[in-house]
């Protein structure tokens, strides 16, 4: 097995892991926000308004860790710094 094989093969594997790592976390967090929201909109329905915008700005800032990681993903696949060094070695 070649050195281009192993770098394609490692990027694969890596950014499938980041990818699914990176998105069990925020999908726990927001869930468990979701959860305690409801839970004091229940026992404070009169401050709805205020728990529902804070806990859409705390959504917010926690999906931002899913999309860096699907960020990071994309570059691992489609813009790998390797990839074009490996591909000028071999020849291609």
């Amino acid at each position: 097995m070649d050195n281009l094989a192993l770098i394609g093969m490692a990027s694969i594997v890596t950014a499938g892991l980041t990818i699914t790592i990176g998105s069990i976390g925020p999908a726990l967090g927001e869930g468990k926000a979701l959860a305690q929201a409801l839970n004091a909109i229940a026992q404070q329905p009169d401050e709805a308004k205020n728990i529902t915008r804070t806990l859409f700005v705390g959504m917010a800032l926690v999906e931002s860790t899913a999309i860096y990681c699907f960020v990071i993903t994309l570059i691992l696949i489609f813009a790998n710094p390797f990839w074009n060094y490996f591909i000028e070695k071999a020849g291609g």
